[in-house]
C-alpha cells in the first residue's frame, strides 16, 4: 500500500488545484453575473471534484496511518478546509456586496494556502 502512495498524493494535489482553480473562476463568472454559471457542468463538477478530491485525502489517511482528531496536523489541516468550503460558499453565494465577496474569496483562498502549508511540514501549527 505504501508504494500507493507517490500516486495517491499526485491525484489529492491534482484535485487540489481543480478544486482552487475551478472556484477562481467560478467566482469571476459570479462576479460578472455570466450566464455560464447556469450550466449544468458548472453545477455539478464542483461537488464531482471535490468528492474526489475528499476521497484521495482519506486514501491518504489510510496509506499514512495518520487520522483526524487523532493527529493534530491533520486536525487542523481539516478545520482550515473547512474554513475555506465556508467562505468560498459565502463568496459564491451569500447576497452581500461585490467588495464582501471579494473579501471572502480572498479569505477562503488564505485558508486553503494555510492547509497546504500544514500538509507540507505535517505539524499543526495553531494547535501544535
Amino acid at each position: 500500500m505504501d508504494s500507493l502512495y507517490p500516486a495517491i498524493k499526485h491525484i489529492h494535489m491534482t484535485f487540489i488545484a481543480l478544486s482552487v482553480l475551478f472556484f477562481i473562476v467560478r467566482f469571476a463568472l459570479h462576479l460578472k453575473q455570466s450566464p455560464i454559471m447556469d450550466k449544468k457542468i458548472v453545477k455539478v463538477a464542483p461537488h464531482i471534484i471535490d468528492t474526489l478530491l475528499l476521497l484521495s485525502g482519506l486514501t491518504l489517511c489510510f496509506i499514512i496511518k495518520q487520522y483526524p482528531f487523532q493527529d493534530a496536523w491533520l486536525t487542523e489541516k481539516i478545520g482550515a478546509v473547512v474554513a475555506y468550503i465556508f467562505l468560498a460558499t459565502i463568496a459564491l453565494k451569500a447576497n452581500r456586496p461585490k467588495l464582501f465577496k471579494v473579501f471572502a474569496a480572498l479569505g477562503a483562498l488564505a485558508w486553503i494556502v494555510y492547509a497546504g502549508k500544514i500538509a507540507m511540514v505535517k505539524q499543526a501549527i495553531i494547535m501544535g
